[in-house]
């Protein structure tokens, strides 16, 4: 039994296959064509994070491959509140073939996992978002082909997507350069997780606009995440440079991509001319969520399918 509690959980050549598969899974959806390999099976979603986005992919998709939904937020469980979370790991994985988690601490979900009896995938928790870039890399791959070799230009906060970007580029050979505010820096250690960071596949720089030089690819995200509310004012002042704009997307390759995980706030860190324009590939990406998740619940419940 596998979890996918954050990107590598699994390896290249896992990824290959899963890349393969939602390609596969993508096209009968085009073509309305039935894909139902995980009848009479049941996903339950926990939500300690509210999303637009993970839910709609994770609940059309389930259904998409024929199975049920059990959807849950903190007001209908009592994950982490009353009843301890390897309590609620041991009751609801007896219950159900999956659970998806969208919560804050990457603890709570590894606990969770650690309990469970059927596979847990991460949703997004403060530290990672592992299905967001399965998601960017297939949407890649899509558009440009094989992502390896490439430059990613992360502009912005050094948060879950950026330290999942890092374990991606030291799995699938690519490189990332990396340019936040000051205070806000990537947390080396933490984005090592359980693979380690090459300094051959990751590079900082303290200009945003450095940065996308050569780049192949530019993604940001917002600059206050879900939990730091507090801090927005703040962030806000501290940002005001990293805003993805038109002369960042002229430093970057001719053919560069852009992708935003949305939410997106124009005018912050990403101008409307940006994420409008031709370069952006935000609504490929978004809908793509739900193709990646597919193939990989397939894969977490079955295996490699022929």
């Amino acid at each position: 039994m596998k979890h996918y509690l954050q990107f590598t959980d699994l390896d290249a050549d896992e990824y290959a296959y899963l890349f393969e598969r939602a390609a596969l899974i993508k096209k009968k959806f085009k073509a309305y064509e039935k894909h139902h390999p995980l009848v009479d099976r049941t996903l339950a979603m926990i939500f300690e994070k509210a999303s637009t986005r993970t839910r709609v992919s994770f609940e059309a998709g389930m259904y998409q491959l024929g199975g049920s939904v059990v959807h849950l937020t903190t007001g209908d469980s009592q994950l982490g509140r009353a009843e301890p979370i390897e309590d609620s790991a041991k009751v609801i994985s007896r219950m159900v073939d999956l659970v998806m988690i969208r919560t804050y601490e990457q603890a709570k979900i590894e606990s969770f996992a650690a309990n469970s009896r059927v596979p847990v995938i991460n949703g997004l928790t403060n530290e990672y978002h592992p299905c967001q870039i399965l998601a960017d890399i297939f949407t890649f791959i899509e558009h440009r082909g094989s992502i390896h070799g490439k430059t990613v230009a992360w502009v912005g906060d050094g948060n879950n997507m950026a330290n999942t970007w890092l374990q991606a580029a030291a799995l699938l050979g690519f490189k990332v350069h990396v340019s936040t505010p000051r205070g806000y820096e990537i947390d080396e250690k933490l984005a090592a997780g359980a693979g380690g960071i090459s300094p051959d596949c990751y590079q900082f720089f303290s200009d945003p606009l450095e940065a996308c030089k050569g780049a192949d690819l530019v993604t940001t995200d917002v600059w206050t995440s879900m939990g730091y509310e507090a801090e927005n004012e703040t962030r806000r002042v501290a940002f005001a440079d990293w805003c993805v704009d038109a002369e960042m997307m002229a430093a970057a390759r001719p053919d560069a991509l852009f992708m935003h995980c949305l939410p997106a706030h124009r005018g912050e860190e990403v101008e409307a001319d940006v994420i409008d324009g031709p370069q952006s590939v935000v609504w490929d990406e978004a809908e793509n969520r739900m193709h990646v998740q597919k193939a990989l619940m397939e894969y977490l419940l079955l295996g490699r399918v022929a």
